[in-house]
Order: C-alpha cells, then structure tokens, then sequence
C-alpha cells in the first residue's frame, strides 16, 4: 500500500495509545510508528527520523508539571520544539499537549490525577477548518494541565472555562483529553499502575454507554485535524 504520510507516534505507557484515532488514519492511508522509551528498548526518536508529523500521547498517572514527571520529559519538549521550528505538524493528546504547550513557550500546572468525562464547547467556529463539533466528549485520564503559550488559538473549551483545545501555528494541536478514547485505555491504565483515581470504576460505567457518542464527533474532528496537519498531502 502506498502511504501518504508517516507519523511519530510516543507512548507513554503500554496502555495509552491512538484509540479510535487508528482506524481514521489507516482509513486515510496515513501510517504510523509507535515510539515506546518506558521499555528500555527504544528512546525518544530523533527529529531527523520524524517524517511528516509527530504524535505525543497520553501519560496515565505521568506528569509535567510536579514530582511525578514522565521521565522523559526534557527530551520530548527539545524533540517537540525542534519539530515546531522545522514545521512539523504536533499533535498532542492529554500529557502531550502539556509537552506541546512547554515546547512553544506555554506552561504546565500541577493538578490531582483523575479520570473525567465532560464536555468540551468549541468557541472557534474556523476551528479544524471548521470540522470540529461544536460540543464533543473531553475524556481525560492523566495529571497536570496545560496553559497554551501566548498567541496560541483557543479552540474549544470545558464548561468551566479552562481551554480544551488549543493550536500553535499552523499545524500543531493540543487536546486536554483524548478524542478517540476507548474504555480499555482506562481499564489497562488502571491494571498497568498502582496509583489510579479513586472513582475510576464509576468513571468507566459512566464512559462506556457514551463511546458512540465519541465515534460521531471524531468523524468531523479527523476531517479537520488531517486537513490543518497536512497529513494528506505528505509525502512520507
């Protein structure tokens, strides 16, 4: 099959992937390499080996901003900054976002672990090209929050105001939660580490009967998002 482009894909742990996100990009004839630095095996890829666009996702009980930093954070802001300055598309997801948003000169806050499910109100109507739902689920399973650097556009925020969606230049996003969640990322989650949040039993009864509900909105939001990435015109 030929590929229109390559993506950098980082885990964080074994549990937290693309989700729903993966058949959208095969779909799409969009391929991608999962990165995993937490096995020993494999570091943090190198900015000459990201192709057409880097992927940061979800870190579980990791964090950015306090004691419980994923180890690998220096090198993921330096990798993360490099790809911006060359302009390589970011996508991040939960602590990825915390990344994307230190990368280009944002911050990250410290905040308890937890597993939510709210809903996220789009206050960009230009956002993804004008694909982004104009209310989608906002699954968030991790520590930490980001505060989007300067000039960056808010796209999307929760019901309390906090940004749910922000985007740095021209192609790179940062998602407060996860847009292609799936139930077993939080089941593996809480199996994979001893700490967890107290209610994420009930958090998973309350999540499962809504997975459709974020099967319909990441039909228009991958619409968008592949569109402001440039992912169909690569040429990785």
């Amino acid at each position: 099959m030929d590929y229109l482009a390559h993506l950098t894909v980082v885990q964080h742990t074994s549990a937290d992937y693309l989700g729903l996100l993966e058949d959208h990009l095969e779909g799409r004839k969009i391929r991608f390499s999962y990165h995993r630095p937490f096995t020993g095996r494999g570091g943090i890829p190198r900015v000459d080996d990201v192709a057409d666009g880097l992927v940061l996702l979800g870190g579980g009980p990791w964090g950015s901003a306090g004691p419980r930093n994923v180890p690998t954070l220096i090198e993921e802001v330096e990798l993360t900054h490099a790809c911006l300055a060359r302009g390589i598309s970011v996508l991040g997801l939960g602590l990825g976002a915390q990344i994307l948003a230190l990368a280009a000169g944002g911050r990250s806050r410290p905040t308890a672990l937890e597993f939510s499910c709210g809903e996220a109100r789009r206050i960009d109507d230009a956002a993804l090209n004008g694909y982004l739902p104009e209310r989608y689920l906002d699954v968030r399973y991790g520590r930490d929050t980001f505060e989007p650097p300067l000039g960056a556009r808010i796209l999307a925020v929760t019901a309390s105001g906090e940004p749910a969606l922000f985007q740095v230049g021209d192609n790179a996003l940062g998602f407060s939660g996860h847009p292609g969640f799936k139930p077993a990322i939080a089941e593996d989650l809480i199996m994979e580490f001893e700490e967890s949040p107290a209610d994420a039993a009930t958090m998973l009864s309350a999540v499962r009967p809504r997975v459709r509900e974020i099967e319909d909105a990441l039909v228009l939001t991958m619409t968008g998002l592949v569109q402001v990435m440039g992912w169909m015109s690569a040429t990785g």
